[in-house]
């Protein structure tokens, strides 16, 4: 692994089906990997192939590839619930950012 790679921000991120299941990856590049996930294809992941449409509801920035895989693991040993409300506060936060500038 060169340092180019070593330096580059992995993501994880959520994603609903339109039956409201949740999946839960890591990328280094978000719009790239939800683009794979709904073109149906074969970078698709297993879980998702079919379950369109897909919605991104959640990123977040963790840092390196180790990091990210930890914090992949600890969200999907997450309850549905507590997803939920992970996503829900990102969205709130988001909400609060646009409405006080």
């Amino acid at each position: 692994m060169g340092a180019e790679t070593q330096a580059r921000m992995w993501y994880l991120y959520i994603v609903q089906c339109h039956a409201g299941q949740l999946y839960t990856g890591i990328t280094l590049d978000v719009a790239r990997r939800f683009s794979e996930h709904q073109a149906n294809s074969p970078k698709t992941a297993r879980f998702l192939r079919g379950k369109g449409p897909l919605t991104l509801v959640y990123q977040e920035v963790v840092g390196s590839h180790g990091d990210a895989l930890r914090r992949e693991i600890a969200v999907k040993k997450l309850k549905r619930q507590q997803k939920l409300a992970l996503i829900d506060s990102a969205l709130n936060s988001a909400v609060s950012l646009i409405s006080h500038g």
